[in-house]
Parts: C-alpha cells; structure tokens; sequence
C-alpha cells in the first residue's frame, strides 16, 4: 500500500532551494563554519513552485531581507523534471546552490561527497525546534551528522469504498486493521466478485516491507537485508492476493495516478491518499465521495510511514552564515506552519502539530484526514532508507513483478533484489 514520493509531491509540490554558481565556490568544504555576520547575496532555487506560490515564497524572502539587511535573496524557479539529474551535473560542475531543497535519498551522495553541511555541528543551536524523527531523516548510515534541516513532511490515511465492501459481504464499518485482516478482506471480496473487483493496486514498495516489520538495512549502512524470512513472507501473500485477482492485474506497471484512478473508478477498493484527494473525489467520483471510508495506514510496527523533505546548505558555500540563516527561516515553525495552511502537508517543527489547526474538529471530512495524519506524524518513520536509490527501486520492483507472476519464487525474487540493490550500493562508493 504505498504512497510515493511522488504521490507527497503531488499533494505539496516539492520544493528546492539552490543557490547559484557564484555562492558555491572553493571556500574549504570541510569547514562546518556557519558563524558570522548573516549578509551577501545567494540564490533560492525551487521547482516549480512559482505557479502556485508566487506570492508566499516572495514574502518569505522579503521578510528574510528586512530581518538580514545586506541580504539578497535571488529566487529561481526549476522546473520539475529532472532535478535529481539537475543537483548531480551541479555537484560534479563545482556549480551546487548554497542552499538546495532535498529528500534524504538526494542528501546521500551529497553529504558522501563532502557538499552537505553538517547541520549538528554548525547549526546545533537550532535542532531541538524541529520534531526528534524528522531532524534524524537526513542522518546517512555509516556517517556522523545530520545533513539538512528538516521541512515538511506528509502522511495520509487508506481509502475504502464502503459499497464495494458492503456488496461482497464485508462491514463496511469495520475496515482492516491488520494486515491478517487485510489479505484476509483482500481474498474474500475477490472471491464474492469473481476477480473483478481488487482491494489493492500496488504491489509492495520498500516502505511496506519496513511497515510489515521487516528489517531493511543492517545497521552498519553496507548491506540490504529484506530477503529474511519476514520479507519472503510479505511477497508471499502478495502473490496469493495476485493469482487470487485480489491485487489489480495492472499492479505490476501501475503509477499512483493509475493506481488513483482505478479507485476513482471502483475498480479497487483501497487505496492509499491525503486529505487532498476527498477534494477531487468530490468533484470527479461524487458516489464515491458518498461512500468513501476512512482508515488509518496499516503497519505492524505501530509506526506509519512519513515522507520527508529537507533543506541542505552547501559545505562549500562562500556564504554559509546567509545560507544557514535562510534554510533555518524557510524551515522555522512560523513560516511551516503559514505553509501548511495553504497545501495539505505538516510541518516538522516541534509543537506545531498541536496546533488547532490539526487538533480541532469542525465535521468535515478533510479536517478529520489532517487531524488523524498529524497524530500519527508525531512518531512516525520514514521507512525508505536514505540509500534506496532510484534504481533499487526499480530493482526491487522487477523482482517482485517475477515473483508475482510466478517466474521466481519470493525467496529468490527477494534474494535477487537484496544482490543487485547492494551491487549498486557499493557503487555509490
């Protein structure tokens, strides 16, 4: 049941703040440095951003200048395609913003290369503002130090179609709570529609394999390890649900916009989603809408999953003191939180979330989303590890799609994933 970066970045729209050729310079990028007078000129770079934000983000940089007088901030607006390939070519040019909006897996190869500033040794006065979780989602295994401020994060509930359920049998009051109960569900609403109607249309990403309790990562950082017997588990019954038609025949190329569709359309019955999404129910599915359930992640570990995004300063700016400074604004608990209220993400500054905002009920739909996705945000993990790359990704999703479509068995599958995902690994040096 995944909800992808991608799926975070649709409902918040990712930001990315780098700086210009002329703040990364070959200033000593060992120096963790940040003291000093706050001036200089450097660059903000998001993506794509200025069509929907315009007006926030100028004001964030004009009070940032009337704060800092002898600042300047120059805003520049990426758009949205290929920006991990944007901030490799810039790493490798010497050309790295000073400060540069990342997701952990972004931070990895940056902190390794010695360009991300280690922020509990030059900005240690600001950690304890921000949420214990998500100042530790930029921490690299193998390494010391924490190498972004965190920004925001997002979560959401799983959908159900209350009518699908009702028809094959099911209290629609009583959702899954468990993954017993899940597959359980999954195979008997299969069977009562003769395979035409799935529960799920994903196949099982690394975050749920962390949701099921299994161990990713040893801790050292070096090697995966979800190929236990916990893991082989997990696909196991991902391919019962399969053969079973109890998990969308198409699960295996879905996208979350198809997987989205599919539940817009009642050919699912769960699926993964934010607060935004009752929205577009409501003008695209009204029957739906009518019969949406609301439930929380399943996970058997007591923590749901979050996504996070953070702000990196580059090691080797010439204006680190500047470039500290703003990433600490841009992430501080006024400015998440005036954020917040104008896109349905939570901000990862301690406090926040108990904000009426996300404490206070007012009936409808959308509020009792934010309000459960805040509670649960408070402890929540970041299963992806910070060194899952994209192409693990696409490892372990080839693997399973074998193992689903009964060309390797899950252990094999598993085990094949575990070798080339470390294979890569070890090329990231």
């Amino acid at each position: 049941m995944p909800v992808s970066r991608r799926a975070l970045v649709a409902a918040a729209v990712c930001l990315v703040l780098p700086l210009s050729a002329c703040g990364s310079g070959s200033d000593d990028g060992s120096s963790t440095d940040a003291s000093g007078k706050v001036e200089g000129d450097i660059t903000f770079q998001t993506w794509n951003l200025r069509a929907n934000f315009k007006d926030y983000f100028e004001g964030v940089i004009a009070d940032f200048e009337k704060e800092y007088p002898g600042t300047e901030v120059k805003w520049i607006d990426q758009p949205a395609e290929g920006y991990a390939d944007k901030i490799s070519a810039d790493a490798a040019g010497g050309t790295l913003p000073d400060v540069v909006n990342v997701s952990p897996d972004l931070v990895a190869p940056l902190a390794k290369a010695g360009l991300a500033l280690d922020l509990d040794k030059a900005a240690a006065k600001y950690r304890k503002e921000y949420l214990e979780g998500a100042w530790a989602s930029h921490r690299i295994p193998g390494m010391t130090g924490t190498y972004a401020f965190p920004w925001y994060l997002n979560t959401g509930p799983l959908f159900y179609n209350k009518a699908l359920f009702k028809d094959a049998g099911l209290d629609p009051d009583q959702p899954p709570k468990t993954y017993d109960e899940l597959f359980t569900d999954a195979l008997e609403l299969a069977d009562k529609t003769d395979g035409k109607i799935a529960t799920l249309a994903n196949v099982p990403t690394v975050e749920d394999f962390g949701r099921y309790g299994v161990e990713l990562m040893n801790k050292e950082g070096t090697a995966f390890a979800f190929n236990d017997a916990k893991g082989v588990e997990l696909l196991t019954r991902y391919k019962e649900l399969y053969d079973a038609k109890a998990l969308d025949p198409q699960a295996l190329t879905a996208t979350p916009e198809s997987s989205g569709k599919k539940f817009l359309t009642g050919a699912v019955a769960m699926n993964p989603g934010s607060a935004l999404d009752l929205g577009n129910f409501k003008k695209q599915a009204p029957n739906l809408y009518k019969n949406i359930g609301i439930t929380d992640q399943i996970t058997s570990t007591g923590h749901v999953n979050m996504y996070v995004m953070g702000v990196m300063v580059n090691a080797q700016s010439k204006k680190k003191p500047a470039a500290v400074a703003f990433a600490h604004y841009v992430t501080d608990a006024a400015h998440q939180m005036s954020f917040a209220k104008q896109v349905a993400i939570f901000p990862s500054t301690a406090g926040s979330l108990d904000d009426p905002y996300f404490t206070k009920e007012d009936g409808t739909d959308e509020t009792r989303v934010r309000i459960a996705a805040a509670k649960s945000l408070k402890n929540a993990v970041n299963y992806t590890p910070v060194l899952f790359s994209e192409q693990m990704k696409t490892a372990l999703r080839n693997e399973v799609a074998k193992a689903l479509q009964g060309k390797e068995s899950p252990k094999e599958a598993l085990d094949n994933a575990v070798k080339a995902c470390d294979t890569l690994l070890q090329q990231q040096g």
